[in-house]
């Protein structure tokens, strides 16, 4: 409720009103209920202090010293003690006995204590209210994840359009609705009842917003204490005094209130990921017969704030208010931050600052704008009927006719066109025709079937460095067609290959031949290894093993019993291919030396250790062999191995079983490089963490000493690679001309089970066949690119080239052969996207309608660009106007500013010329 603070008339009337009904519940004093009762009155139960907040309710304050001298009263036992508290005292929390405002910093728990209402109504009746004091009531408000009572509520200065300098300052609860406050400002202004009033709120930047939605609450609409708000009243004649108010319009700042320029050229200032919203409004402010209703005030006299399906005019006006200042030459950028407002609140998909689509805003504002402008006030219900045989001229006449009845606005004028819409049944051979409107067309692109993936291929060769090889696979392809394709450019067959997807340097997953190339992100790093071999062990075969490898380097931090907090993953892993003869610690660890001699240093003799193990270190002089040695390498004393696994009853050709141990060398016998270690997919030691892990394919970890790595492993070396001739190969994509688009939309197509069509021959739901023709088109033509394509594990974005255009063929109307303009369109302005789905930018081409002049349009930065520059595979929204609205709107009768140009009816390339 809204509280008096500055008022000292009205202070008085609620100290007043305070004192009687002090008065009246005084003579209660004499029948105060038992101590114990009181207690348990103001302190439990569900009026008590403990209750918990509710937003909403009211809470009043009562000063700590009276409510202590309370406590000590009820809980002394003595009803008749000297403790007595007396009248409910408040003076201390007061600034001053006139105003009754409080005073600033006051601390709960230290100054006052908070009451629900049903317990402050107790203690005023029990005890009285000091007289004269009003009562500190406060409301308790809902913030993000906390309820608080709201001790300093908001001061407001309302004022009346007519009369800025004298103000009131009146206090509301930040959950006070702005209702409450225009029904406070008519109250202090004696507005007549039958007079319209509006608020309006000065913002911290010196402009004026509306206060449109009079149900938002005071915290909602983010009013702060000392804001100014203004109160309009309507004049006779129907309009509001802001029309002619310079200061209700003046949104610019100083520094442009001298400029002047092109009307039309005026930036948008980007609010945050507010690209889409900016590249739509800059396409739709450069149709020339929208903006041109708009700055002759024809809206005006259409608003519609009465249609349930609208947003009572507001959508419309403030799309007015842009075009106005974009169109008034004294903008160089505007930021469109109460259009922005105005959108999120009615399309809550559109709140925040996330990056959106800008065809999405375009449909929302088109439908918004309709309805915000609809001359059909009361909308008649309206049956559809079939065409039943009828001729398609009388059937379209009659859907066109129907869907006037309801929906007659500017934009139905400008942008609604018709299509045909055929179904047939499968089954019976039942024939369906309908008449549908439609305000653009989506239009789906020629999808390739080929994609480009990018793969390191790995040889067994330890002197080949890695190959980064482009692969053209097609889109619907398995695993095996990408080695197929890669076997072409190594002349390695694909049986010999294993795929794996690289991440932080351990294996994200290893993939089988028969899974779909789907499941490969294009951001994805994928590894092709050569082997000779496969992971998987089949007890009896004579193949060599795959083992997975990781390398990690044992860090500064402390170890905890070998655990990997103390080892880093670097580097890439590795799958290498183990002779099952070599299968044994010692041999796997030589087997890893061949294959990292390329930037692993052997020790030379220098090197080795003269411990107490030199006598055994006598046996192992020779060179370690690589892979093409003969002879199984065994471990001589195999009762002298490290920590079991733990794990029993495995399978024999397991790592664990067939090493005999989980980690190696157990004890040094010879100077060595690196330890090796028994891992989990993810590269730690912890391999029983869940039941899978138990009985799975245990990987190698290829465990470094800081200075060893230092000493004998080249880093820049492991990271070598080298590419490949096909990485320089780019797949061409071909121009599609807009003719292949449109083909492919009105192509026959089988609806999909989970949208059947109910047949009314049959009587059950059937998956028709559907056709969809262009009957009609209109004055604005809206056609959108659908550039993004969706799959199960990815959404990409088609940079496809889009080439001309010709509709004549498409129109299934009986064509005027006396105006062929009625079916060729020139190109006016073009919605770019650059980028992916979420982190791409809009951007606008567009044709100034009095200049011809073509702009490009980057948020709030405007540049005149050549015609060739508009030949983009960006585009993504396209707006063609009729060439005979065109002629039309370049006779001096045709628009009431400046003629249009020819530049403005001739396309600027051959992109997007219509072709005859």
């Amino acid at each position: 409720m809204a509280t008096v603070a500055a008022n000292p008339a009205a202070a008085a009337a609620a100290v007043a009103a305070a004192a009687a009904v002090t008065e009246d519940r005084e003579p209660q004093h004499e029948e105060l209920p038992g101590l114990d009762s009181q207690w348990r009155q103001i302190e439990n139960g569900e009026s008590g202090r403990e209750r918990p907040l509710r937003a909403g309710e009211s809470w009043f304050l009562v000063e700590k010293h009276w409510y202590k001298q309370w406590e000590a009263y009820v809980q002394g036992g003595d009803q008749d003690s000297s403790t007595f508290p007396g009248c409910i005292n408040n003076a201390t929390l007061f600034q001053d006995e006139i105003n009754w405002r409080l005073k600033e910093g006051l601390v709960e728990g230290e100054d006052y204590v908070l009451l629900p209402a049903a317990a402050w109504h107790y203690l005023v009746s029990w005890y009285g209210l000091e007289h004269g004091q009003p009562p500190i009531e406060r409301k308790v408000i809902e913030l993000p994840n906390i309820q608080k009572v709201e001790v300093y509520p908001v001061e407001l200065l309302l004022v009346r359009h007519n009369d800025l300098g004298k103000s009131h300052t009146v206090q509301f609860s930040h959950t006070d609705s702005i209702g409450l406050v225009l029904r406070t400002a008519r109250e202090r202004f004696l507005v007549e009842p039958q007079e319209d009033t509006r608020l309006w709120a000065k913002n911290s930047e010196g402009s004026l917003d509306r206060l449109y939605d009079t149900h938002i609450t005071v915290l909602d609409a983010a009013l702060e204490t000392g804001q100014l708000i203004i109160m309009e009243t309507r004049k006779k004649d129907g309009t509001w005094p802001s029309a002619q108010l310079h200061v209700m319009n003046n949104n610019m700042s100083e520094e442009d209130e001298d400029f002047k320029g092109q009307p039309g050229i005026c930036g948008l200032t980007n609010l945050g990921n507010t690209c889409f919203m900016n590249s739509a409004l800059q396409c739709l402010s450069n149709v020339p017969q929208l903006t041109e209703y708009f700055l002759n005030n024809c809206y005006l006299e259409e608003l519609n704030f009465r249609n349930p399906l609208g947003m009572k005019g507001e959508i419309a006006e403030a799309y007015a208010d842009l075009v106005k200042q974009a169109w008034s030459g004294h903008h160089r950028s505007i930021v469109p931050h109460v259009f922005k407002n105005k959108v999120g609140h009615f399309a809550s998909q559109f709140l925040g600052y996330q990056q959106h689509d800008s065809q999405e805003l375009l449909s929302f504002l088109l439908d918004g704008l309709h309805e915000d402008l609809n001359r059909v006030k009361k909308k008649e219900y309206v049956e559809l009927c079939d065409a039943a045989g009828r001729p398609d001229q009388e059937v379209a006449q009659e859907a066109w006719q129907n869907h006037k009845r309801r929906n007659d606005s500017v934009i139905v004028d400008t942008f609604h066109g018709l299509f045909k819409s055929t179904l047939v049944c499968p089954d019976c051979g039942n024939v369906s025709v309908t008449f549908d409107p439609f305000c653009y067309l989506s239009v789906p692109l020629p999808i390739s079937h080929k994609r480009v993936l990018e793969v390191f291929f790995i040889p067994m060769d330890p002197r080949r460095k890695p190959e980064q090889h482009r692969l053209v696979v097609p889109k619907k392809g398995k695993i095996s067609d990408l080695c197929v394709a890669l076997s072409k450019h190594t002349g390695i067959s694909p049986e010999r290959m294993m795929v794996a997807d690289v991440f932080s340097h351990r294996f994200y997953k290893l993939y089988q031949l028969e899974e779909p190339l789907s499941s490969i992100l294009d951001r994805d790093d994928i590894f092709v290894y050569e082997v000779s071999g496969r992971i998987e062990a089949i007890e009896g075969s004579r193949e060599d093993i795959v083992v997975p490898v990781y390398l990690r380097e044992r860090t500064p931090a402390r170890d905890y019993n070998n655990s990997y907090y103390g080892l880093m993953l670097f580097g890439h892993p590795l799958l290498v291919s183990v002779p099952r003869d070599r299968f044994t610690w010692e041999g796997l660890y030589n087997v890893l030396m061949y294959r990292l001699s390329r930037y692993v240093t052997k020790p030379n003799s220098d090197d080795e250790d003269d411990g107490d193990e030199k006598e055994d270190d006598e046996e192992d002089k020779d060179d370690v062999p690589g892979p093409s040695t003969g002879g199984s390498l065994r471990d001589p004393e195999p009762e002298q191995a490290g920590p079991s696994s733990g794990v029993t009853n495995r399978c024999p050709f397991l790592l664990d079983n067939c090493l005999g141990t989980s980690q190696w060398p157990p004890r040094r016998r010879r100077k060595q490089l690196f330890t090796l270690q028994t891992v989990n997919s993810n590269g730690t030691s912890d391999r029983t963490t869940s039941p899978e892990e138990v009985h799975a394919q245990p990987y190698i970890a290829i465990d470094w000493e800081p200075e060893m790595k230092k000493r004998y492993y080249d880093e820049v070396e492991a990271e070598g690679y080298v590419k490949h001739d096909c990485v320089g190969y780019v797949m061409k994509k071909a121009p599609v001309r807009l003719q292949e688009c449109i083909e492919l939309f009105t192509t026959v197509e089988t609806l999909e089970k989970e949208n059947p069509w109910y047949c009314p021959s049959c009587k059950q739901h059937q998956l028709a066949t559907k056709k969809l023709d262009l009957w009609m088109l209109p004055e604005i033509l809206i056609i959108h690119l659908k550039r993004f394509s969706y799959t199960k594990f990815s959404r990409e974005k088609l940079d496809t080239l889009v080439e001309d255009l010709d509709f004549s063929e498409f129109v299934i109307q009986p064509q005027n052969e006396s105006n062929p303009e009625l079916y060729k369109y020139d190109l006016i302005a073009v919605s770019n996207h650059y980028g992916g789905m979420r982190d791409g930018h809009y951007t606008t081409f567009a044709c100034n309608k009095d200049s011809g002049q073509w702009h490009y349009f980057d948020d709030n930065s405007v540049s005149p660009v050549n015609e060739n520059q508009i030949e983009s595979k960006a585009a993504y929204v396209l707006f063609y106007q009729r060439q005979d609205v065109a002629r039309r709107l370049l006779s001096p009768a045709g628009s009431s500013g400046a003629p249009a140009s020819p530049a403005c009816s001739s396309p600027p390339s051959s992109e997007f010329m219509d072709v005859n």
